[in-house]
C-alpha cells in the first residue's frame, strides 16, 4: 500500500447559476485569461472573450477538452456557457448513438440512466483540465424545483436547470456552486399585503439554504456583492 500526502486543488471547478439576465456570463468573463465554449451564442453587450469555434456537438466539446488538456495555450480559465445547453447536446448524442427517437424512448426512464455515462465522460474531462491548473467555470440557468424532505412539508427551491440525475453529477463534481441573484426580501404595505422586493444589486450566494442550492469548500462569506466593476480576484483569493 502506497500512501501520499494530498492537498486541496488551487484551480477549482465552479458552477454559477441564476435566472436570465443576471450577469452570469459577464461575471465569468472577468476570470483570469478566460477561454469560452459558447454553447449559447449571444454575449452581453460590451463583453468580449476568446471562444473555441465549432462547438456544436457533444463530440466537439469532448474534443475541445482533449485539445486543452494537451495545450492550454496560455489560458487560465475555461468557461462552459451553458451546461443546460450542453445537456441538450448530450441528449442528442445519446439518442443518435442508441437509435432512439427521444431520451424517453426506453421504458422506465432508462434513457436518463444511460445519460449518466456521458455526463461522467464530461466530468472526467473538466477534472483533467482542472488538474492541469486551469479553473473551470460552468454556467447554468436556474429552475424552481420541488424538494421532498421527510423532515418538513414539501417546498420549492432554486436549482440548476438540469435533469435531476445530471444535476446531481455536476454538483458533485464541483468545488463550488454559486447562486447569482438579487437579495429578495418581503415587505408589508399599509394594507398588510406582503409582496416581494429587490433592488438592482446582485449577490453571489455561496452557502446552501432551503431557498437555493449552493456550496463551497473554502469558508467563503455566505453572500458576496457583485457590482458592475466586480474584481474576480475577490473569489480567487479563497481557493488559491
Amino acid at each position: 500500500m502506497k500512501i501520499s500526502t494530498v492537498s486541496a486543488n488551487t484551480a477549482p471547478i465552479v458552477l454559477i447559476y441564476g435566472a436570465e439576465g443576471r450577469g452570469k456570463t459577464t461575471l465569468a468573463c472577468k476570470a483570469p485569461k478566460p477561454l469560452a465554449f459558447l454553447l449559447e451564442w449571444g454575449l452581453p453587450k460590451g463583453i468580449t472573450v476568446d471562444a473555441v469555434e465549432d462547438i456544436n456537438s457533444f463530440e466537439n466539446v469532448l474534443g475541445g477538452l482533449r485539445d486543452l488538456w494537451t495545450d492550454r495555450r496560455g489560458y487560465e480559465t475555461l468557461i462552459i456557457d451553458t451546461v443546460d445547453a450542453l445537456e441538450a447536446l448530450i441528449i442528442e448524442h445519446t439518442c443518435r448513438k442508441n437509435n432512439w427517437k427521444s431520451i424517453e424512448s426506453p421504458a422506465y426512464g432508462k434513457g436518463w440512466i444511460v445519460l449518466d455515462d456521458e455526463w461522467r465522460r464530461f466530468n472526467r474531462g473538466i477534472t483533467a483540465i482542472r488538474d492541469r491548473g486551469m479553473t473551470v467555470i460552468l454556467l447554468c440557468h436556474a429552475d424552481v424545483t420541488r424538494v421532498d424532505d421527510p423532515r418538513v412539508p414539501t417546498y420549492t427551491s432554486y436549482a440548476p436547470r438540469l435533469h435531476r440525475r445530471g444535476r446531481g453529477l455536476i454538483v458533485d463534481a464541483c468545488d463550488g456552486v454559486f447562486f447569482l441573484a438579487e437579495d429578495l426580501r418581503t415587505v408589508t404595505d399599509g394594507n398588510d399585503r406582503v409582496r416581494a422586493s429587490a433592488g438592482p444589486a446582485r449577490y453571489l450566494f455561496t452557502e446552501g439554504s432551503p431557498s437555493y442550492a449552493a456550496k463551497n469548500r473554502w469558508g467563503m462569506p455566505a453572500r458576496i456583492p457583485v457590482p458592475i466593476d466586480f474584481d474576480f480576484g475577490q473569489l480567487v483569493q479563497y481557493w488559491t
